[in-house]
């Protein structure tokens, strides 16, 4: 699944909302803080329902295809006070038989309240599902799912809700990662090694979230209509380098050097399913991550990193396996680490 993706850019669009983040077409005012450890990665652009989550110790990783989702099972769905009806973990697939399965049906008033970033409900349209539907894209990463009686079904199993919940497509909705890095170097210029690896080390651009103080990769949800090197660039921009805040000449200065970056080979570290809170039996999350390396360090490496917006703070990280991050970014971080033969 990982591979080096020089023109891996294709007709979508992100917009950087999954963090809480501007351009919040999915916002519908605000709930109380939840815990960010206990959120898939990304949300989307609803993720503004900010509320209690019941499932924090669950880990964030992405689940691979031989294990069960978990937290796509989690009792008490983000955002309501619906509860999803069990399911086990020999009863998640859907080839199992299990005439008892009775799963609770919920979409989000938000949703219902029909804004342009929402489909319509069945029967009021007709999507076409595992393919390009006009400028939504409703294919999955994990192959062509299952449609039954019109509804697209979760292609990793139950989850013990139907209908949409908080996401606005019916069948996947598509997020995407830039993880940013660069080479940790001395006052010299030569690339600094862990003591114990004796490996260079990385280091990321990370963002602490207001509402909850961890750091995470910044992300955004997958929407039609632009490329998406051109839109990780400037949302990057706008949300690591705070470019919506520079005079004309820094904007200049800033958009060269990031334009110089996101021309350069992207290594792609993930693309799958994502193991979200809000996923349901017929909507639900998946992703691409991507590492943009500034290798020569003269393309963001000696930019000032100012936060924008929603971020609080924004940084360079160094990468080690000790960190603590947002969901499951450790693990998109990991691969990257050892892809760029660098300290873990």
């Amino acid at each position: 699944m990982v591979q080096l993706c020089r023109n891996w850019v294709g007709p979508i669009r992100i917009a950087i909302t999954l963090l809480g983040f501007r351009h919040s077409v999915y916002s519908a005012g605000t709930s109380p803080p939840f815990s960010c450890s206990s959120l898939g990665v990304r949300a989307s652009e609803f993720v503004r329902h900010s509320v209690p989550f019941q499932c924090a110790s669950v880990s964030g990783m992405p689940s691979m295809p031989s294990t069960p989702h978990t937290k796509a099972r989690c009792p008490l769905y983000p955002g309501s006070e619906i509860h999803r009806f069990p399911v086990p973990d020999d009863k998640v697939k859907w080839e199992t038989d299990w005439p008892q399965y009775k799963p609770v049906s919920y979409t989000a008033p938000s949703v219902l309240n029909k804004p342009v970033w929402a489909d319509p409900e069945i029967g009021l349209f007709s999507p076409r599902f595992n393919a390009l539907d006009g400028s939504v894209d409703r294919k999955s990463h994990e192959g062509e799912y299952k449609v039954q009686q019109g509804f697209p079904l979760n292609p990793r199993g139950r989850t013990g809700l139907t209908g949409r919940g908080l996401l606005g497509r019916w069948g996947p909705n598509h997020a995407a990662d830039p993880i940013v890095t660069r080479w940790k170097r001395d006052s010299a210029g030569q690339r600094m090694l862990n003591p114990s690896s004796k490996l260079p080390v990385l280091q990321f651009v990370s963002i602490k979230r207001k509402d909850c103080g961890e750091w995470a990769i910044p992300g955004g949800m997958v929407d039609p209509g632009e490329l998406v090197s051109l839109t990780l660039q400037r949302e990057f921009s706008e949300e690591a380098l705070n470019s919506l805040m520079a005079d004309p000449q820094q904007r200049e200065k800033l958009h060269e050097r990031i334009t110089r970056l996101f021309n350069s080979p992207g290594l792609e570290v993930y693309k799958g399913y994502v193991d979200d809170p809000r996923n349901t039996d017929n909507a639900w999350m998946e992703t691409v991550a991507v590492n943009f390396h500034d290798e020569t360090g003269d393309s963001v490496s000696e930019l000032p990193l100012q936060a924008g917006d929603d971020a609080g703070q924004v940084s360079w990280v160094d990468i080690d396996s000790t960190l603590s991050l947002y969901a499951s970014h450790s693990q998109f971080l990991e691969t990257t680490a050892k892809k760029r033969h660098a300290h873990w």
